[in-house]
């Protein structure tokens, strides 16, 4: 299905935006504190259509038969169902957080298509918003930069599609770059760009899809976000980006054993993010092995968001010559990634899928993904 078959003429532009993978940096990103991630060359792109009325539509590949619609004077999170609030999500927030004068906009025709995988911790909802952002925010000629619409993107996924999440997905998405991972401060939104130089060194980024999906949205995510702003405010910060590895003597002391570990995550991982940044600039990319690892047993261990599928993929990447390995996303599903030779990622490939067949789990879907340019106009 297409665009012109849908709506019956052709699309006035096209603009995508990438998935994106976190390096590293996982749920610190609410609390304040730093983040690692990467562009990747799965795209979602949106083909749009100007209308001479007030009326937005909303179609895609993955729904072909359903035109959802709502007109810019109905905008609001209570009439948004589904998968076409991430899209309608966006005009909202445009007007609601980014002050956007909609008044005097006509509507638009949306059409979605992706090969971002979906429920894979690749972030395939901020690929929707980023690039629908930046498109509404040219056709419509507002005045925004990128780390406003990053900020728009999050403000609609938290307040119009219901999910907690913190800024990193829709800041990768947007400010990506080839072969680079942004680090991204996320209480100044201050990026600066690494050079990941995977390529130099040989080595790729492969991708491990339990295909156990998960939901945002739902359960252990806003649970873990509550322990992480309990955990603030008995200690009594703004958030826990103010909680160094020295206070976490003091925090064991204050805190009862749960919330105690859900903050050493945070508080670890986000010294984690920056002695990874120094070791890529410094050593380069074969040298952050033993950080993706120790990330990983303390998303298992102290954050418990991961599950057997991810804990069976990171071991069995390690055991078969990974440099490093770890589950990437919220948790409770999606994918894990594994920074590998590229002469052996045919063999992890087939070891993890032998792995998982021997387990009596679904069988992974497994690719490579690179670093790329972040969303843009085709």
């Amino acid at each position: 299905m297409t665009f012109q078959q849908v709506y019956g003429y052709e699309p006035a532009v096209r603009y995508s935006a990438p998935g994106r993978v976190n390096l590293i940096g996982e749920h610190t990103d609410y609390n304040d504190g730093y983040v690692l991630p990467f562009a990747i060359d799965r795209r979602t792109v949106a083909s749009i259509g100007q209308r001479d009325d007030r009326l937005i539509r909303v179609a895609s590949a993955f729904e072909p038969d359903a035109v959802h619609e709502l007109s810019l004077d109905e905008l609001d999170p209570s009439r948004m169902q589904g998968w076409s609030a991430y899209v309608f999500g966006i005009a909202w927030a445009l007007r609601e957080q980014a002050g956007a004068d909609l008044s005097d906009k006509t509507g638009l025709d949306v059409f979605i298509e992706s090969d971002v995988p979906v429920g894979a911790g690749l972030s395939s909802s901020a690929a929707i918003e980023c690039g629908v952002a930046l498109a509404f925010t040219d056709l419509w000629e507002l005045d925004l930069d990128r780390k406003t619409l990053a900020r728009v993107g999050q403000y609609s996924e938290n307040h119009a599609v219901g999910a907690p999440t913190g800024i990193m997905d829709q800041s990768a998405s947007l400010l990506g770059e080839e072969d680079a991972v942004v680090f991204l401060d996320c209480r100044t939104l201050d990026t600066a760009v690494v050079d990941l130089a995977l390529e130099a060194n040989g080595l790729e980024v492969l991708v491990i899809d339990t295909r156990v999906e998960h939901a945002h949205a739902t359960g252990g995510y806003k649970a873990r976000r509550d322990s992480c702003e309990r955990g603030a405010q008995v200690l009594g910060v703004e958030a826990l980006r103010d909680v160094s590895v020295d206070d976490l003597p003091r925090a064991q002391e204050l805190l009862d054993d749960e919330t105690f570990r859900r903050v050493r995550h945070i508080v670890t991982e986000d010294q984690r993010v920056l002695d990874t940044v120094r070791t890529l600039r410094e050593q380069g990319p074969r040298a952050i092995g033993d950080l993706l690892v120790a990330s990983h047993a303390s998303m298992r261990d102290d954050f418990e968001i991961s599950v057997p599928e991810l804990d069976l993929a990171v071991s069995t990447a390690l055991e078969h010559g990974a440099v490093g390995a770890r589950m990437t996303g919220g948790g409770f599903g999606g994918a894990a990634i594994a920074l590998v030779d590229r002469e052996a990622r045919d063999a992890i490939t087939t070891a993890v899928t032998s792995a998982f067949a021997a387990a009596g789990y679904r069988e992974p879907t497994v690719f490579t993904v690179h670093a790329a340019q972040g969303a843009r106009r085709d």
